[in-house]
């Protein structure tokens, strides 16, 4: 073990100290979690909720666990962290800890650049809360009940009465991740068509989307970013998912979900009051993941002896 060099400017943490933070995360994981987990075990699905265990691949334990972040020491660290590659051993005045490794970082400083490029270019572009969700319908437009995505899930207004919502009204997605799930009839009614490679020149800050994808972001930088911020981005997830799928053209009343009826003007008005309200939520988490990001990227050099 080596004495943690002072060019880290780590942040010393006892015991006592990280004992507590990582015990509050995990009863606030184990509160998030236990709806679905019961589910899981009882094999039941729902079509909200999943998506945040499905399209997003971050697994209940790895949510569950808690990390410091990059530049916190854990003195006293068990086997937990100690054996964790990730991590790294330390003595400070004599006490052992450990902390997330430099080597860590380096290997990861490739994804942060583009977390932290992507996040400033949508931070920099004006709010759009035009696209009143239209993405779901646009998932089923002209498909049979055998193609819809939640096929347990009836369509509110028919399969003729969704296509006629789509018809009626202009696709604006700017969002690839969404975009992708278009069926073919519907992909070229959007207002322009969307690349993988055009990610970093549109995503925008009203998107539900993108600021559901705040805690992809931050558990592919993980365990490089706290888990705090993590499970901020997590719940953040988690209601996003629950306006999105409000908006969108299933019937949810069995599970709970009274519709956001985006085919009248007072459903559009209260979708734009709710996403709007959203938006502002996910650019603060943007900043303190922008924050993070330009802190790893101005990290002092490494002093070794």
């Amino acid at each position: 073990m080596t004495e943690a060099p002072t060019a880290r400017r780590d942040v010393i943490l006892t015991a006592h100290e990280w004992t507590a933070r990582r015990d509050h995360h995990r009863h606030q994981a184990d509160e998030l979690l236990a709806g679905h987990l019961r589910r899981r075990a009882a094999q039941q699905k729902h079509p909200v909720h999943d998506f945040l265990f499905t399209y997003y691949s971050h697994r209940p334990a790895q949510l569950r666990r808690w990390h410091p972040g990059f530049g916190t020491v854990l003195l006293g660290a068990g086997r937990e962290y100690r054996d964790n590659p990730a991590y790294e051993r330390v003595v400070v005045d004599g006490t052992p800890g450990v902390r997330v490794s430099s080597d860590t970082l380096d290997r990861r400083i490739a994804m942060v650049e583009f977390v932290a490029e992507l996040l400033t270019r949508t931070r920099a572009r004006p709010a759009q809360l035009g696209c009143f969700g239209l993405h779901e319908w646009a998932m089923v437009y002209r498909t049979s009940s055998d193609d819809v995505r939640h096929s347990a899930v009836p369509l509110r207004l028919g399969h003729a009465g969704t296509d006629a919502v789509v018809e009626s009204m202009q696709l604006r997605c700017s969002h690839y991740d969404a975009y992708r799930f278009f069926t073919p009839a519907a992909a070229p009614r959007n207002i322009e068509p969307l690349t993988r490679d055009d990610q970093l020149d549109r995503e925008q800050p009203g998107c539900l989307h993108a600021g559901m994808d705040l805690y992809k972001w931050c558990y592919k930088l993980s365990p490089l970013v706290d888990s705090e911020l993590l499970l901020r981005c997590f719940q953040h997830a988690a209601a996003t998912r629950e306006l999105d799928m409000r908006a969108s053209p299933y019937d949810l009343i069995d599970y709970g979900y009274s519709p956001i009826t985006i085919e009248t003007a007072a459903g559009r008005a209260q979708y734009v009051r709710e996403q709007s309200a959203l938006t502002s939520r996910a650019a603060d988490l943007r900043q303190d993941l922008l924050e993070r990001c330009s802190a790893l990227r101005a990290r002092p050099t490494e002093v070794r002896p």
